[in-house]
């Protein structure tokens, strides 16, 4: 029963604490938000780089040849 008691002690005082209307980690939740948030502004700052467009390759050669033949479907089990 001790063992119990002591295990829901930080439970019972995270509840209270939240009843009183204090949030246990909110100012150290905002300061990490702040930071990540400035970095990204600054990431956003130095890289003014338009996206790359895909690579694209046409088909040549004995590809071009494989591509323009039409598939044939596997044949019927008997």
């Amino acid at each position: 029963m001790v063992e119990i008691l002591l295990a829901s002690i930080p439970l019972l005082l995270l509840v209270a604490s939240l009843l009183a209307g204090f949030y246990p980690g909110f100012e150290a939740i905002v300061r990490i938000s702040e930071r990540i948030a400035s970095r990204a502004r600054r990431w956003a700052a130095k890289s003014q780089v338009p996206p790359r467009r895909p690579d694209f390759r046409a088909a040549s050669g004995g590809l071009l040849i494989a591509f323009g033949h039409p598939q044939r479907p596997p044949p019927l089990a008997a």
